[in-house]
């Protein structure tokens, strides 16, 4: 009973922050702070980290695979903590610098609007999905981590990899 009363006043927490950080985030790209320098040097940056997520996320499951357990949690903890770099750099930028409008044509359009459209969606629905995994890891309910894990790994990888191929993909019309 006791356990079921935690897992509850976590999934709360778990729901409400996922559902704050994507209406700040819409709100906060409607924002932009007057007299003050483009912070267009982020694109890069913050593509890199994406990038860098990725490769935790692949380590962080090779660790866990090997029984590396110290390992696997460092990694999920950086991964974590990368996805939060992210999404503050994400936001300054777009406080600061008008949203760049793709300019390819044809097919490759498609490719890019469709790429760009899962990873956004998925971002969304990660939240809670990272934030329940970790939960039930720092709970010790390492079965159950381990059932949501499944799922939250290659989504998560999905949208780390897609975010640099974004980047790369709308870097020649900055």
């Amino acid at each position: 009973m006791n356990k079921m009363v935690g897992k509850s006043k976590y999934n709360v927490y778990i729901w409400i922050v996922s559902i704050i950080i994507p209406l700040v985030v819409a709100f906060l790209f409607t924002v932009r702070i007057p007299n003050v320098e483009s912070l267009s040097f982020l694109p890069p940056i913050y593509a890199t980290i994406n990038g860098l997520t990725s490769i935790l996320l692949i380590t962080a499951l090779w660790a866990i695979k090997n029984k590396k357990i110290k390992l696997h949690e460092g990694l999920m903890k950086t991964a974590i903590g990368f996805s939060l770099l992210f999404l503050l750099m994400y936001v300054a930028y777009h406080m600061t610098s008008d949203s760049t409008p793709y300019g390819g044509e044809g097919v490759v359009r498609y490719i890019y609007f469709f790429i760009l459209i899962t990873h956004i969606f998925l971002s969304i629905g990660i939240i809670p999905m990272v934030l329940i995994t970790y939960v039930r890891a720092i709970s010790k309910q390492f079965a159950d981590h381990k059932k949501i894990a499944r799922y939250t790994f290659p989504i998560w990888l999905y949208i780390a990899i897609t975010g640099v191929v974004v980047y790369l993909m709308i870097s020649p019309y900055y």
